[in-house]
C-alpha cells in the first residue's frame, strides 16, 4: 500500500467496516432471531428490499465506471491523481459507500435480517471515522481548494448544498 493514499491498512475498507458487522448481524439473526413480521408485510418488505438492492448495485456500477473513465483507482489504498466531480459524483462524494449501504440495507430488509440492519448503524459511524474522514484529509492535502469547493457543494452521502449566493 502506498503512503500517498487515503488508507494504509487492510481494515480500512468497505468490506471490513461493513462486511464484518453484517456477517455478525447474520450470526446474531441465527442465534437470536428477530423478525420484521410476516403475512402481507412479507411481500412489501421483499419488494422494498429488492429496490434498495437494485439501486445500490446501480450506484456502485455507475461510480466504478466513472472511476474507470478517468483511470482512477477505486481502492483507497492506491493514490489518486484526479478529483472526480461529474456524473454521480456531482450528487454524492461517496457513491461507492452509498451504493454498498443501499445494497446491505436492501438485503437485510428483503431477507428479514433485523440484526443485519441494526449493525449498520455502528458500521456507518465507523465508516465516517475510519474511511471518510481520512479520505477527506487526503483529498484536501492532495487537491486543496479544488476539493474544498467540491465538498462545500456536494454532500458526503447524497445531495447538493444550496448555493446561498443565488
Amino acid at each position: 500500500m502506498s503512503s500517498d493514499a487515503a488508507h494504509t491498512h487492510w481494515w480500512q475498507t468497505f468490506e471490513a467496516v461493513f462486511g464484518i458487522p453484517f456477517l455478525l448481524g447474520i450470526a446474531l439473526q441465527i442465534l437470536l432471531p428477530i423478525s420484521f413480521g410476516h403475512s402481507l408485510f412479507t411481500l412489501v418488505r421483499f419488494l422494498t428490499g429488492s429496490v434498495f438492492v437494485i439501486v445500490g448495485i446501480l450506484v456502485v456500477v455507475v461510480a466504478r465506471r466513472k472511476f474507470r473513465y478517468y483511470q482512477q483507482p477505486t481502492d483507497p489504498s492506491r493514490p489518486t491523481s484526479k478529483l472526480i466531480t461529474s456524473g454521480i459524483f456531482a450528487y454524492s462524494r461517496n457513491p461507492l459507500y452509498l451504493g454498498g449501504v443501499c445494497l446491505l440495507v436492501g438485503l437485510a430488509v428483503a431477507l428479514n435480517l433485523v440484526w443485519g440492519l441494526l449493525v449498520l448503524l455502528p458500521a456507518l459511524i465507523a465508516c465516517h471515522a475510519i474511511l471518510i474522514l481520512p479520505e477527506e484529509r487526503y483529498l484536501i492535502a492532495k487537491f486543496g481548494e479544488e476539493y474544498r469547493i467540491y465538498a462545500a457543494t456536494v454532500r458526503r452521502w447524497i445531495g447538493r448544498t444550496l448555493n446561498r449566493s443565488n
